[in-house]
């Protein structure tokens, strides 16, 4: 893959595994033993993806995340949580990690999820692209650059975020599922649909005037969400 990547795990089994399984696919790997040392190394050279433990001592990697949004939004993250812990889950997705795998984990299910984000978040600004730059009334998103403003105000979107709202944009109108989504998106199979609804609710909060009744990304009931742009219901 040839990408950074930083592993914050204070279990050097855990780390140890992650990182011969990297290397293997051609990645960069660094690691850090707990939420104070991976902050430092965040801050001394970006990474591409951090690979992030929910639970360490000192700084845990809630906290860790909620510090990386604030500095760096569009920097990848997956987290590693218990199995079966849907709260660890849900919690991980609402402070901003793009993805998750539940321990004991694949290392291989691993270095899939790294490669799907890694392939998503990827910009090709000189390869050709479709529908590039999308706009909605006053919200326009840079398929290409990966960047989306809100009223020329720029936005702070995690990459699955800024995946999830190109791929509303790009399918006005349809209702999805979660399952569909979960497919078209993360490029999973199954998973967790929580992951889904999640995000959907901090895209909301970023996008809609009230996130409470979202005019564009709207519940179709029994069914998921469907995307209504504001632009055809101000020409109705």
């Amino acid at each position: 893959m040839g990408h950074r990547v930083l592993v914050v795990d204070d279990d050097p089994t855990v780390s140890d595994v992650v990182r011969r399984y990297l290397e293997q696919a051609g990645c960069e790997v660094q690691l850090a033993t707990d939420g104070a040392d991976g902050l430092a190394a965040i801050a001394a050279k970006r990474p591409d993806l951090v690979v992030l433990d929910l639970m360490m001592p000192g700084i845990d990697g809630l906290e860790v995340c909620r510090r990386i949004r604030r500095q760096l939004p569009d920097l990848p993250v997956v987290m590693l949580t218990a199995l079966g812990e849907e709260a660890d889950r849900v919690l991980g997705l609402e402070v901003g990690a793009d993805d998750y795998v539940t321990k004991p984990f694949s290392p291989r299910e691993l270095v899939l999820r790294i490669r799907s984000v890694l392939r998503r978040t990827a910009a090709h600004p000189t390869a050709p692209t479709v529908s590039a730059k999308l706009t909605d009334a006053t919200l326009t998103v840079d398929s290409a650059r990966r960047v989306a403003t809100l009223g020329g105000a720029p936005l702070s979107l995690t990459a699955r975020e800024i995946d999830l709202l190109i791929f509303f944009m790009r399918h006005p109108g349809r209702a999805w599922s979660r399952t569909d989504l979960l497919d078209k998106v993360w490029g999973w199979q199954f998973g967790d649909q929580s992951t889904v609804t999640v995000h959907v609710r901090r895209l909301r909060e970023k996008i809609e005037t009230d996130p409470a009744d979202p005019q564009r990304i709207r519940t179709v009931w029994g069914v998921g969400y469907r995307y209504d742009p504001l632009e055809e219901e101000a020409a109705r």
